[in-house]
Order: C-alpha cells, then sequence, then structure tokens
C-alpha cells in the first residue's frame, strides 16, 4: 500500500524538478495541534479506562452518552443527545467556510465477562436474553470513545483556524441491537444524521491486535459484509425402516450444506473477492427410528463486493431450491440483511493516506480484509467513507488477543496515536491550517 500510494506523486514530483521530501520529516501536526494533543492525552488515558470499567451494552449506554455530551456541551459545541436511544452527536462549526468533515466512534460493550488483569477491568454484570451476563469492552469501543473526545478537545481548541465544520458521531449499538429493537448507524441515519447537514467525507477507526501505534488501512472492500440465512427443508415424515415411503429432508439438508460451498469455490470468480457461506446450524428430527418431516439449517454469507453480495444471495435460494426439487422435496430460503460491505472510497483513500502515514511513519502499512462486519458501512453508504484499523497489541505475545476475547487487551500508546490520526485526517481534509 505505502509504495503504490506515494509512487505517483513521487514521479510527478520528479519530471516537475521538485525536491521530493520525505513523509517521515513532514510533522503529522502543526505545533499548536500537538500541543493540544499533548495537553489532553492524560485526560483521554483517565476517559478510556473510565469507559472500560462502566461499560454497557447496545441501546443502554446511558453512562457513557451522558459523559460524552457533558464534555461536548463544554468545549462550546451544539450537541443532540438521545440519537437512535443513547446516540450523541456534537457540531462544531470552525471560525472560516469550508467542507463537512463527521468523525464517528463507537459506544457499545459485549456481553463477555473479563479476565484481562487491568487494575480498571470491568465487574459490571446485567440481564442479556434472559441471561445474567458479565459486560465487558472486549472489542476496544471504550478506546474508540476516548480517542474521540480527545480528538473534539483538541480541534475545539483550534475552532477559529478552523476551514470547515466537524460532526462528532457516537454511536451506540455498533455490536447489534437488542432482540426487537433498531440501533447503530442505520438507525442514526433513518432518524436523519445526515439530512440537515451533510458530511464531504466520514472517518473512523477500530483498534485492532496488530502491534501498537500501527495504522492500517486499504481502498475499497475493507470489511465483509454480514447476512444472515435460514433455509427450512420440507420433506415427508415416515419410519426410518422404510425412507421409501418418505422423503428424507436431512439427507437432502446435507446435499444442499455440500452445494452451497460450491458458490465461493465453483460459481463465483475467486479472483475478484473472497465470500463465505458458513452453516452454523442444523436441527431436524426427534428419534433414531423417525425420518422427520423437516429439516432447519441456519448460517451467515459474508463477501467484500456489493456485487458479489447479490450473486451469492441469489445463488443460495437457486441451490437450495433445486436440490430439494430434485429428491421431491421444496424449500423456505430467507435471507436477512445484516450490515453491509465496509468500503473505503478508493479516491478518499489515495488522498488520505499519506496523512495517515506522517501519522504512523513506519508502522502505517496496508491492512488486510476482515471478514468481520462494520456498520460504519452504512455512513460510507451515504458520503465517501474511509475505515482504518489502530494497533493496540502489546510486545508481550501473551497480551495479545483477538477481539470479543474475554481476555482483550489494549495497549494505551495507541491513543495518542489514534488522536492524532483523528485531527491530522480533519485538518488535512479541510486544507489544513
Amino acid at each position: 500500500m505505502k509504495t503504490r500510494l506515494l509512487l505517483l506523486p513521487m514521479l510527478l514530483a520528479a519530471q516537475l524538478g521538485l525536491v521530493q521530501v520525505s513523509l517521515a520529516q513532514i510533522p503529522a501536526l502543526p505545533a499548536t495541534a500537538q500541543s493540544l494533543v499533548d495537553n489532553v492525552m492524560p485526560q483521554v488515558v483517565e476517559w478510556r479506562r473510565d469507559f472500560h470499567q462502566h461499560p454497557e451494552l447496545g441501546n443502554r449506554e446511558f453512562r457513557s452518552a451522558g459523559i460524552i455530551a457533558e464534555h461536548l456541551q463544554a468545549l462550546g459545541m451544539e450537541v443532540q443527545t438521545e440519537v437512535a436511544h443513547t446516540g450523541v452527536v456534537g457540531i462544531l462549526r470552525g471560525g472560516r467556510p469550508g467542507p463537512v468533515v463527521a468523525l464517528r466512534a463507537d459506544m457499545d460493550g459485549l456481553p463477555v465477562e473479563e479476565r484481562a488483569d487491568v487494575p480498571f477491568a470491568s465487574r459490571v454484570r446485567t440481564e442479556y436474553n434472559g441471561q445474567d451476563v458479565g459486560v465487558m469492552h472486549a472489542c476496544g469501543h471504550d478506546n474508540h470513545m476516548a480517542i474521540l473526545m480527545g480528538a473534539a478537545s483538541v480541534l475545539a481548541g483550534m475552532k477559529d483556524e478552523l476551514q470547515g465544520t466537524v460532526m462528532f458521531i457516537f454511536q451506540p449499538a455498533e455490536e447489534g441491537a437488542p432482540e426487537g429493537e433498531e440501533g447503530g448507524a442505520e438507525l442514526m441515519l433513518k432518524e436523519g444524521l445526515f439530512d440537515t447537514l451533510k458530511p464531504d467525507a466520514v472517518f473512523g477507526l477500530h483498534v485492532w491486535p496488530i502491534p501498537a501505534g500501527q495504522i492500517a488501512v486499504r481502498e475499497g472492500g475493507t470489511m465483509a459484509s454480514s447476512d444472515e440465512f435460514k433455509i427450512r427443508v420440507n420433506g415427508q415424515q415416515t419410519h426410518g425402516a422404510a425412507p421409501w415411503a418418505g422423503i428424507d429432508p436431512i439427507v437432502i439438508a446435507s446435499q444442499i450444506v455440500l452445494g452451497l460451498q460450491t458458490i465461493p469455490s465453483r460459481q463465483l470468480d475467486s479472483t475478484l473477492t473472497p465470500s463465505i457461506v458458513t452453516v452454523g446450524s442444523i436441527h431436524g428430527g426427534l428419534r433414531s427410528n423417525i425420518i422427520p418431516d423437516s429439516v432447519e439449517m441456519i448460517g451467515t454469507l459474508r463477501t467484500f463486493d456489493a456485487e458479489t453480495r447479490r450473486q451469492i444471495h441469489e445463488r443460495v435460494a437457486r441451490t437450495a431450491t433445486q436440490i430439494a426439487a430434485s429428491a421431491g422435496a421444496t424449500v423456505d430460503v430467507d435471507i436477512n440483511l445484516g450490515y453491509p460491505v465496509t468500503f473505503n472510497d478508493p479516491a478518499l483513500t489515495r488522498q488520505m493516506a499519506p496523512t495517515l502515514q506522517r501519522v504512523a511513519g513506519e508502522r502505517f502499512v496496508e491492512a488486510a480484509l476482515i471478514t468481520g462486519a462494520e456498520d460504519f458501512s452504512y455512513y460510507a453508504n451515504e458520503v465517501p467513507g474511509m475505515f482504518f484499523f489502530l494497533g493496540i497489541g502489546a510486545d508481550d505475545p501473551a497480551l495479545v488477543h483477538p477481539n470479543h476475547s474475554p481476555y482483550f487487551y489494549a495497549d494505551e500508546r495507541a491513543l495518542p496515536v489514534g488522536v492524532r490520526a483523528l485531527t491530522a485526517l480533519t485538518l488535512d481534509f479541510m486544507g489544513g491550517l
């Protein structure tokens, strides 16, 4: 990524006879901005640890939202609360006209009981789906909130010099709303988030278990879409000793499972983008000697391209229907759309990658494709977006665990890098100071 993104500017500079200056020699931020970052960092660490110790599940982020709203109001912003239940939006209007930049952080924790050995570990418990569960920021959203609050402090301190407007989006329920509720980015947009003030670009970050302080980004599809499917195979019940007297949905379901795997491996161009079809559960039958009437299977579909996503949906339905028909059965296929592909606008990513490289230096890398999903994708479907990853992996391998692990650990050396990155992206997109 680094070579590809910088090669064209280097060639142009050579053709024009300009002196090429290494990005490593250019300060990531103006001196004023860097001073503000340095001043706010103790508070960023304090916020992060406080959020970590007091996590809240999606659509229930009341305490977190209150702290964030109070901070944005103290900075003199226009603040809207209770957006999509508990979301908070702050508007900072700069002293000079210019573009609108949106910065987003998610707020919710997960129903995970923390096992990480930190002095500010969560001991919070609550009810989730009728069960008593622990709650933990096992995906790092505590870092996201603290980093964006820090960037808000820095940019508010430069308000008069800003050439444009900044929208600070603190979003609930990225991990999904409680059963029976709407939430997250989709609901914020449905309630009109971008209706009165539409950003020219939206930026977001996610902490990731890569080396602390590393920044990773890629253009195009970055995180997968995630859709759920349910297939019900309708056969005809009969005695297990006389399968010919009925239609066996278990055998048909087994054939469908295998047939579905030919979609990514044989029906789609695997050189264009990866895709995954996973059957996660199959249920049917009660006794060893009874062939049941029906079998139900559920699973997920993931890919990195909108057209491939459409094709997978079409082919899942066709494959299941025709395999069932060949045995005299029928199927009911339901596909529930989840998060779209998180797509980094290529032009925006090429424009802003040098900014991230200035911030991260040698720790700027091309991101790998991530088969997990992110609802930042909804914002990037509305306006040009760029989503990048911030490394929080500790030097000690024993402390490096994947997101959603009860041992998830974030190295706080990443925090100032995140604040500088969001600040620099905003200033550079606006055209600098």
